[in-house]
């Protein structure tokens, strides 16, 4: 059986500021952390110093996956640019007792690349000392890509290829992108947004187990989409055909059809919106 329904667009500001995390906040925190982070010195909320440097390294592309590990506690930004190179900032964050002892454990942490591997090593965190390495990385356009965070952020702009993309315990949140896609996070928000008329590729099939699903579609825009959650709300900021499960699912057509998107949580509200024109 089949349901046509327009939701209010009130309940659908009402799940949006349940969660803190969208795909625009995500974008603020990307132009920023740069500048936070050339302040160098500070100190959180602890007796704890902290130390921030920014370095920067460009490496060729040679048409394999851009693999990044980020390690513990750092995140991972991509961008697709109009060059065949990969530029790639990153920020090391350490904190110890004293400042000099943050400093030190600055320079002992060492950005890897090998062939199209890049991940950042360093000494053991200890309760004295720690450091965590987030990427800002411009890659080409067409590009593959495998990244993974542990307690980081994932976040892919204007990039099509195929990609895995791994967040253990931390947000993902994709932006114009296409191909083969697959995306996971096992605690955190999924912010997906898209562009054009269809998705230009394979499809997409991203989850999260404990956290919201906000995914912004263009007007008139054709997909297979299936959604939804096991526990949870979910809201619909323009009207819709349904099949299935009216309330925690959605499996329909949207315009004429194509590659397939599913966006899903086990634990957390679902909320599509219509892109703002």
């Amino acid at each position: 059986m089949q349901f046509r329904f327009p939701l209010a667009l009130a309940a659908m500001l009402l799940a949006l500021t349940a969660t803190s995390f969208t795909a625009a906040s995500q974008e603020n925190d990307d132009e920023d952390w740069l500048e936070r982070c050339r302040s160098g010195w500070g100190n959180d909320d602890s007796d704890r110093a902290r130390f921030c440097e920014i370095r920067e390294l460009g490496m060729r592309s040679n048409g394999k996956a851009i693999a990044v590990d980020a390690g513990r506690n750092g995140g991972v930004s991509i961008r697709g640019w109009d060059r065949d190179s990969i530029h790639i900032r990153v920020k090391v964050q350490t904190q110890d007792e004293n400042e000099a002892g943050a400093k030190e454990i600055a320079s002992q942490v060492k950005v890897e690349t090998s062939g199209s591997a890049i991940r950042a090593d360093g000494p053991e965190s200890s309760r004295r000392g720690s450091w965590s390495a987030s990427f800002e990385i411009f890659v080409p356009r067409r590009s593959d890509l495998r990244l993974e965070t542990h307690n980081g952020p994932i976040s892919v702009r204007e990039v099509s290829g195929d990609m895995q993309l791994d967040a253990h315990n931390g947000p993902l949140s994709l932006r114009s992108v296409g191909g083969d896609v697959r995306g996971r996070t096992q605690n955190g928000p999924l912010a997906i947004e898209l562009s054009g008329a269809k998705w230009d590729g394979a499809g997409l099939d991203a989850e999260t187990r404990n956290g919201p699903v906000i995914l912004t579609i263009p007007e008139s825009y054709s997909a297979q989409l299936e959604t939804g959650t096991v526990n949870g709300p979910m809201t619909h900021g323009f009207p819709i055909t349904v099949s299935g499960r009216l309330n925690r699912r959605i499996s329909t057509t949207l315009g004429q059809g194509g590659p397939p998107i599913r966006a899903v949580t086990t634990n957390g509200p679902v909320t599509l919106r219509m892109s703002a024109k």
